[in-house]
């Protein structure tokens, strides 16, 4: 039975009490939204502070000097919608700062100059910040596009008023999108190659097993312009492995961001593809179950590492301590700087990303709020502008920066955008409902053969 002071409560919020096996009172309510808002409302500012204005480039990493990360671009477009939904900042603000990101993108130079900002459609990863020439010597991201082009789409669903700023926003997503050559990234295979080199050419590497180019593929379906087909899916479907991990049944990635990326943009609730219908199961109910399997990997704790616990997980792509100091006798463990650390088979060193358990709070809510409220308690979020730190290591033997242990020096947009749109479509499914608006995302669901959910109920685009 409700409890005395109980009052309704968004559906979510209703999952969340059926998790915790018992009712959620007014104040435990207001107690978890408040620290929500909190840890939402400073992740957020990473992307008002860490952008450049005129060209609306987003920082890769907090490091003095550091490159645009154009998957970070991606999340700025996408948080722009939340802020102003929350009061953050306002409509105007964020229309200008789209407006910027979109001209950039839209009048850079496309070609295969190595001095180039991409190549038919396509984005290098790392970007100048203020010239927005290519760095690193990177490739020419496909997963990175992909991830580019869905922040581009849902800043053009938000932006739907009828006056010329807001059309140009629509007009020049358009344009990106719709240049973005998928076919051309095939390569001559069945499936998505990862990218390309000016130097080179296409990569070796293929997408290949379940990982984050679920988003990818959706993108790469449904457009009008230069789509690949649905045979193309099917190929890259066929290398999915189905595994029994930690006791529990899952379409498995080692990584958790692998679980988080695509859910971002797209409600997956109950949308089965052809793989999903065979086992019972949808991808987000695949999510909730490769979360379970990070809480039950960290309180078995194989290697003997410091701080992990049952709520204490979170063993994703992240930044790492390395090798930077010598070892103490005795200390055999190995350890790595940024990496997609994975469970059981790693890498895994130790390191543990709050980032990560705070986006996978739409799938698992009562695992997750008491894994947050560990980390608060650890204090990894003060004195930082933008909440949690990337990830901390307690186990590392040397360099120790908090009292907890290691903790990386830095935020990194790509972990700080997945903690402002997860949270909020927990909150209240804003990011999910703007994105059922994209018909190229439907599009591509469709040509996928997904059905259930939303899917179900809203009208076949043309």
């Amino acid at each position: 039975p409700a409890s005395r002071d109980a009052v309704p409560r968004p559906a979510a919020w209703e999952a969340c009490r059926r998790h915790l096996h018992r009712p959620m009172t007014t104040a435990q309510y207001r107690h978890h939204d408040a620290m929500l808002e909190t840890i939402q409302r400073h992740a957020f500012s990473y992307f008002v502070h860490e952008t450049n204005p005129l060209n609306g480039l987003v920082r890769d990493k907090t490091a003095q000097g550091w490159p645009c990360s154009i998957a970070a671009v991606g999340m700025a477009l996408s948080v722009y919608p939340v802020g102003v939904a929350r009061g953050y900042l306002s409509r105007g603000d964020a229309l200008t700062r789209t407006l910027a990101t979109l001209r950039f993108f839209a009048g850079s130079e496309q070609g295969d100059s190595p001095a180039a900002t991409g190549n038919r459609g396509f984005y290098y990863h790392f970007l100048d910040m203020d010239t927005g020439r290519r760095a690193f010597d990177c490739e020419l991201s496909s997963i990175d596009t992909a991830l580019l082009m869905a922040g581009v789409l849902c800043a053009a669903a938000f932006f739907n008023q009828a006056n010329p700023r807001e059309a140009e926003v629509r007009q020049l997503a358009n344009v990106l999108y719709e240049r973005v050559d998928w076919r051309w990234m095939l390569a001559g295979q069945a499936t998505v190659c990862h990218g390309w080199l000016p130097e080179k050419g296409f990569l070796q590497y293929h997408w290949h097993g379940y990982d984050e180019a679920l988003i990818l593929y959706m993108l790469a379906l449904g457009s009008p312009s230069h789509g690949i087909g649905p045979e193309s899916y099917a190929a890259w479907a066929s290398t999915y492995a189905w595994q029994t991990v930690e006791g529990i049944e899952l379409l498995h990635a080692s990584s958790l961001f692998i679980h988080q990326m695509s859910h971002v943009w797209i409600d997956f609730r109950g949308l089965q593809d052809d793989f999903m219908r065979q086992h019972g199961s949808d991808y987000f109910h695949n999510s909730a179950q490769a979360t379970r399997v990070q809480q039950r990997y960290a309180m078995r704790n194989p290697h003997g590492f410091g701080g992990y616990g049952e709520f204490a997980w979170g063993i994703t792509a992240s930044d790492g301590p390395g090798a930077r100091n010598p070892h103490p006798p005795g200390d055999v463990h190995s350890y790595f700087d940024y990496v997609a650390r994975g469970v059981p088979d790693g890498p895994d060193d130790g390191t543990l990303a709050p980032w990560a358990a705070a986006a996978s709070l739409p799938f698992a809510p009562g695992i997750v709020f008491p894994t947050l409220e560990n980390y608060l308690r650890l204090q990894l979020h003060l004195e930082n502008s933008y909440g949690f730190k990337a990830s901390f290591n307690a186990t590392y033997p040397s360099g120790r920066t908090h009292p907890i242990g290691w903790v990386s020096p830095f935020h990194f947009g790509i972990n700080v955008g997945p903690i402002v749109l997860m949270i909020e479509n927990f909150r209240s499914g804003f990011v999910w409902q703007l994105c059922r608006r994209i018909p190229v995302l439907e599009r591509g669901l469709r040509a996928a053969g997904f059905r259930g959910g939303w899917l179900d109920g809203a009208p076949a685009s043309s």
